[in-house]
């Protein structure tokens, strides 16, 4: 199931994607590991909020459809264990190679 969510919260700052996740699974009886919040707006003056819903029918399908980033957001994926600049240096260095050489350059030449 998809679907857009209007929450009302007068009073309060804004309301937890956890405190979301949880009120959506016990109205529509579903595993909390499988409902997915993002892209939450908060009106200007407060008191409201608009964001988005994914409910999938168990996390194994969550699991295959949900892009990577969601689910490392999620805790649920694994973000990327090399940092940027050695993603970077990388990328660079296969730049300077043509056609099959960039599967087999992506090791750091010897010097």
């Amino acid at each position: 199931k998809q679907m857009i969510i209007d929450i009302i919260h007068p009073g309060s700052a804004g309301v937890s994607k956890k405190d979301i996740r949880e009120k959506l699974a016990s109205m529509y009886k579903a595993d909390v590991e499988a409902i997915f919040v993002f892209g939450f707006k908060i009106q200007f003056g407060g008191g409201r909020s608009t964001g988005f819903a994914l409910i999938y029918d168990n996390k194994e399908a969550a699991l295959k459809l949900e892009p990577k980033f969601r689910l490392v957001r999620h805790g649920i994926g694994e973000g990327p264990k090399t940092s940027s600049k050695q993603r970077k240096e990388k990328k660079n260095r296969l730049k300077k190679l043509r056609g099959t050489a960039k599967t087999k350059g992506a090791k750091k030449p010897k010097e």
